[in-house]
Formats: structure tokens, C-alpha cells, sequence
């Protein structure tokens, strides 16, 4: 019976068209894999399902509470230390260097001697220069006596009287010559290193030391159009220097450009410093903080609870929530009462002071804050609050251990 029905099934098969028998192959291989498909399907549901409602743990941030002081308005601006006076001292005349009388770094007085170019040969002519005016001297009195008796002309009298002021102008001008190869410092203050050497040869306009008045010394900064009403001459600026983190210099506001700069619409403002100690220098950079005057209230925070980016500065913002009937932990028990939530929101900010900084617009006082771990926040995530360290607006802070 079984032969029987092999061989019909056999027959069967060999009766059927070659593209018929193809098409029940294809057909039980597609069924084949849209049974595997389905389940591995499946398989990934389940999964997505399990982790999509599987409780977070709890992120461990730390939180501040914001809250409102009163900040007295301050400036800020980056600026250029320059000197009151400051040029490269060159000779008015050319010669060969004979003495050099300065050392490099030396304070000088307005008027020091610095340097002696070789005045030999102006010297020489000097003399000459002066024999032949001591002659038109004496010519021009003799004729002036004969023209007295009527012996000579007017003409000529005038004529010696001539040639001696153009002898004696030449003198002078000879001992101009002479004074211009000793050269001075022109002002007070502080020499820098020397760009000539003895015997050396230098051509009028040559440079042969810097020299800096660096006591007092001015600071140029700028600031915003917006400012111009906001400074005066007199007013007291601070600056700080990278190069001195630990002091502070206080100047007063002596000059403020009254154009503005159309292209960048900011103004210039010049101040000047005491620099008995010399510790400031032109050249250098420094960070200046200036009173705007008036108290005004504002919503504080930690710097650190700030993402900055590109679209707009956000916090995350900590809400407690009732759990949920039947919620569950992290570790999948169940868990009451209430529980701690981050949103994101979009803040505005102002001005900083040490650790903190202002709130214009976003935040009330009394919504509190995460202040660190904020890379592992996102929307609705639940969190654990361990505060040990807490911010200050102390202007200069300081680590706890220093």
C-alpha cells in the first residue's frame, strides 16, 4: 500500500510542469524564512518591551536652591597696558659710537647722557668756524668806526656786519652739530636692552635704545556704545593680570574717546595705574572690572549648573513627583511615596561673580538646580541628591585646602 502511494506521489511529481514543481520550492522557501523573521520579531518586541519599562536607576547629582541677592552692577572689559611715554632713542646725527654710558634695564632722569658719538672732526671745524668769526667781529667794529669818520660807505659797514652774523651763525650751528651726537634720554624711565656697540657706525634715525616710562602707566580698553553713559573720568577701575592671578591694580579713568567707532560701535577709554613696583609692563594683557553704580536684584546660581550651547543656555531643573500605584524601583520592588524628576529648561543669563552666576530670565528663586553630573541627565530621569560642596560669590574664591 505504501509503495502504492510513494509511486503516485512519484508520478504526481513527474506529471506536474517543470515551472510549477519551481514555484512550490520558492513558495516553501519564503514560508520558511517568514517564520523566522516573525519570530526573531518577536524576540526583539519582547525585549524593547522589557528595557522600555525597566525603572532607571536613580542618577547621584548634586543640587542648589536659587535664590535672589542684590548684585551692585559691574563692568567688564579686556584691555592693553601702554606707557605713558615710551620710544626707541635714536641719534639726530650720524657718527661712530665713542662712549656708551647707560646700562641695560637702568632708570634714568629726563636729560641723562646715554651716549657720545666721535665729534673730532666737528670739533676741528668748530675751531676754525670761530677763528673766522673773532675776525669778522673785529672787521665789522672797525668799519662800523670808519663809517662813524665818514672814511668808508654805509654799504660796506653793512657788508662786514653781514659777514660776521653768518660766521657766528655758522658757530652755532657747528656746536648744534656737535650737541646733537650726545644723545639724552629724553624723559624719565626705564631703558631696554642696547641695539649698538662701541666703534659701531650709525646713520641719523638709527635706534639705539628703548626707553618706557612705566611709572604711572595707562591702560586702553574699550567698550560697547552702549556703556558711553556709564563711565566718567575718575571713576575707579580694577584690573587683573593671568600673569598675577593673586593681586588686583586700581586705577582711575582719565580719558574716554568721544568718537565712536563706527565699524565696531565701541569707544576707547584710557586709565592710568601707579607702578611704583614696575610690575606692570606695556604690552601686557589684562581683564579690568569697573562700578556701573545702583543695586539690583537677581536670581543666582552655580556657573556649573549652566549648559551653554550654541541654541540657548539650559538648566536641569529638579521637581518632586508622587510615585505611581504599582511603580516599581530600579531593582524591579515596589516603591511609595515620592520621587525626584529633572526637566530641562531654557534659561537667560547675566553677569558672574566667583562661583555664581545671575539669572535674567527663566528661573524664580526657590526652584532648585542640578549643579554636576549633568552629561547623564536627560528629560523626566530620576535622581538622588548628595550635596558636600557648595558654591560661593566670593570675587577671588579659593580652594578649601589652600
Amino acid at each position: 500500500m505504501t509503495d502504492r502511494t510513494d509511486s503516485s506521489r512519484k508520478g504526481f511529481l513527474r506529471r506536474l510542469p517543470p515551472n510549477a514543481l519551481m514555484g512550490i520550492v520558492l513558495l516553501g522557501a519564503v514560508l520558511l524564512f517568514a517564520a523566522v523573521f516573525a519570530i526573531k520579531a518577536m524576540i526583539a518586541k519582547g525585549t524593547n518591551d522589557y528595557f522600555d519599562n525597566m525603572s532607571q536607576p536613580a542618577v547621584a547629582v548634586t543640587d542648589y536652591t536659587a535664590k535672589a541677592e542684590r548684585w551692585r552692577e559691574n563692568g567688564e572689559a579686556v584691555g592693553t597696558f601702554v606707557a605713558v611715554n615710551g620710544t626707541d632713542v635714536t641719534a639726530e646725527a650720524g657718527g661712530v659710537i665713542r662712549e656708551i654710558l647707560f646700562q641695560p634695564g637702568q632708570r634714568v632722569k629726563a636729560g641723562t647722557v646715554l651716549v657720545r658719538l666721535n665729534t673730532a672732526n666737528e670739533e676741528a671745524t668748530l675751531r676754525a668756524l670761530e677763528a673766522s668769526a673773532r675776525l669778522a667781529v673785529q672787521q665789522r667794529d672797525r668799519w662800523r668806526e670808519l663809517g662813524v669818520q665818514k672814511l668808508v660807505s654805509q654799504s660796506e659797514v653793512e657788508e662786514r656786519a653781514t659777514q660776521a652774523a653768518t660766521t657766528l651763525a655758522q658757530v652755532e650751528a657747528q656746536r648744534a652739530l656737535i650737541a646733537l651726537k650726545t644723545v639724552r634720554a629724553p624723559f624719565d624711565g626705564v631703558l631696554g636692552i642696547r641695539k649698538i656697540n662701541l666703534g659701531q657706525y650709525v646713520a641719523p634715525g638709527d635706534p639705539l635704545v628703548n626707553l618706557q616710562a612705566l611709572d604711572p602707566i595707562l591702560l586702553d580698553f574699550t567698550l560697547p556704545q552702549q556703556r558711553l553713559s556709564q563711565v566718567a573720568e575718575g571713576s575707579v577701575v580694577r584690573a587683573t593680570l593671568d600673569a598675577m592671578p593673586d593681586r588686583a591694580f586700581d586705577g582711575t579713568i582719565v580719558a574716554i574717546e568721544p568718537q565712536v567707532d563706527p565699524q565696531t560701535r565701541n569707544f576707547k577709554v584710557q586709565a592710568r595705574f601707579v607702578n611704583e613696583d614696575l610690575l606692570l609692563r606695556p604690552g601686557m594683557f589684562a581683564k579690568i572690572a569697573f562700578d556701573l553704580g545702583g543695586d539690583r536684584s537677581v536670581v543666582v546660581i552655580p556657573q556649573t549648573a549652566i549648559t551653554f550651547n550654541p541654541y540657548g543656555n539650559a538648566v536641569y531643573v529638579i521637581e518632586e513627583v508622587k510615585r505611581g500605584e504599582g511603580e516599581k524601583d530600579a531593582q524591579g520592588k515596589p516603591a511609595t511615596g515620592s520621587k525626584l524628576l529633572v526637566r530641562q529648561r531654557f534659561v537667560k543669563t547675566g553677569a558672574t561673580r566667583g562661583d555664581l552666576i545671575a539669572v535674567t530670565e527663566g528661573l524664580k528663586p526657590g526652584e532648585r538646580v542640578v549643579t554636576s553630573g549633568l552629561l547623564k541627565l536627560r528629560n523626566d530621569a530620576e535622581v538622588t541628591v548628595n550635596n558636600k560642596v557648595q558654591p560661593a560669590a566670593d570675587a577671588k574664591p579659593s580652594p578649601g585646602n589652600s
